[in-house]
């Protein structure tokens, strides 16, 4: 029951990541209140990796696909502890 819930909140802050990200690309969605909703929950694990990896070129952020790479590392790690 706990790995499925552990699983689960995964599931739904990647999901949250991946609305973030295609948000981003929309600069008109900024001011909906669902946008600031995933903002304020997902921005500050991500500007931990934009603090340390700067965007190529200057426009191309690679921020949050180490992002979901460490996301997904960190769930196999808790859930290889439930074991």
């Amino acid at each position: 029951m706990l790995a499925k819930t552990i699983r689960l909140f995964f599931s739904c802050y990647t999901i949250l990541l991946i609305l973030r990200v295609a948000g981003s690309w929309i600069p008109q969605l900024r001011a909906h209140n669902f946008m600031r909703f995933i903002s304020y929950y997902t921005d500050p694990y991500l500007n931990l990796f934009k603090r340390i990896i700067p965007p190529i070129g200057g426009m191309i952020d690679v921020s949050p696909f180490i992002g979901f790479l460490i996301l997904q590392f960190l769930e196999k790690i808790v859930l290889s502890f439930l074991r």
